[in-house]
């Protein structure tokens, strides 16, 4: 039997694993992935992080790259597999985690092949998990593209003919940028177009230097600050929404409301010419496979700064699990040395 077994193995699960193997358990980590930073590498071509490489180092081995850089997604991908080699992580891939419940006898982890036994399970697996698209997209003609921003990877998957981007947080706002910034077509967007925006620089320091100057990314949940920002409206950063949305070939529809075949439905019109939608709409937590699980009314687990309703259960690296910073590569450091602390004292 393991003392843990970790199910994730990006930068949260990798993190909590640099501190187990310091307080010499014997764990290995699940992932469904067929290689380390599988996570990032599936998202689209152009990604890169809003946070230089001096906010991005994850315990105990820096991100090796030159300061004020901001990373592509191969660099993170890369670094995450320069950490599984540095400290010799015990990874097992290809494994999809499909349950996991309690016995007298310690927890029982189910995947495709078989079932593993350990004293305790951390659950790294993120945030994105089921990508969410409206209802209204079955009502939509099979002679439309759609996909959902998770699958989205450039601008040559696309067809001929006028475009929508659907969603209005950062993941929506630089594909609609990309996607209309030579002009060639007619790009719809359908979201928030008050949302504030902010350079990565502000006289002549990164965003992310302000931000911990101020301490916006150390804000507890459950402090005032944190629970006002927690609940209000992110800004979208390193993107002009402004200058986007002043493109003569984009055009500001406001929200979805239906689908008809050819016709998109929008607030005050209706438009039959879209040929392509992408639904930059977010995702729905999936925990169900948890046996005995609490979740609160957003469908995440309830939990202390990771510690659960279930002895021996611990999450790391949830939105908002402790401060803003908690799901962000940068920021998952801070908690994985608070359960760390918290699994030295059992």
């Amino acid at each position: 039997m393991l003392d843990y077994i970790i199910i994730g193995g990006a930068q949260a699960g990798l993190s909590m694993a640099y501190h187990l193997k310091i307080l010499e358990k014997e764990f290995l980590i699940l992932d469904g992935e067929k290689e380390i930073g599988a996570s990032w590498l599936n998202r689209w071509d152009s990604l890169k992080l809003f946070t230089p490489t001096e906010y991005n180092h994850l315990p105990g081995l820096k991100f090796d790259a030159p300061k004020g850089h901001y990373p592509t997604k191969i660099e993170v991908s890369n670094y995450f597999k320069k950490y599984v080699e540095t400290f010799k992580i015990p990874v097992q891939l290809n494994t999809l985690v499909t349950a996991v419940r309690k016995t007298e006898n310690g927890f029982f982890v189910t995947y495709k092949d078989g079932e593993l036994q350990a004293k305790n399970v951390i659950v790294a697996t993120g945030p994105f998990h089921i990508p969410y698209t409206p209802p209204c997209n079955t009502k939509i003609a099979a002679s439309v593209l759609q996909m959902h921003s998770n699958y989205y990877k450039g601008v040559y998957q696309l067809q001929e003919g006028d475009a929508l981007v659907v969603g209005g947080g950062d993941s929506g706002y630089q594909i609609l940028n990309e996607i209309s910034k030579d002009g060639s077509r007619t790009v719809y967007f359908s979201g928030d177009t008050t949302v504030k925006s902010l350079p990565q620089q502000i006289l002549g320091k990164t965003l992310w230097w302000w931000f911990t100057l101020v301490g916006f990314l150390s804000f507890s949940k459950y402090s005032w600050i944190g629970k006002r920002l927690s609940n209000s409206s992110q800004p979208v950063i390193g993107t002009d929404v402004k200058e986007i949305l002043s493109r003569k070939n984009v055009i500001a529809k406001g929200r979805t409301k239906d689908a008809m075949q050819e016709e998109i439905i929008f607030e005050n019109s209706t438009v039959s010419t879209i040929k392509n939608i992408i639904w930059a709409t977010g995702y729905r937590p999936n925990f169900n496979w948890i046996e005995g699980l609490e979740l609160d009314e957003n469908g995440y687990p309830k939990n202390y700064r990771g510690v659960s309703n279930i002895e021996g259960l611990y999450f790391i690296g949830l939105p908002w699990m402790y401060t803003r910073g908690s799901a962000t590569l940068g920021g998952v450091a801070k908690d994985a040395s608070y359960l760390a602390n918290v699994i030295s004292q059992d």
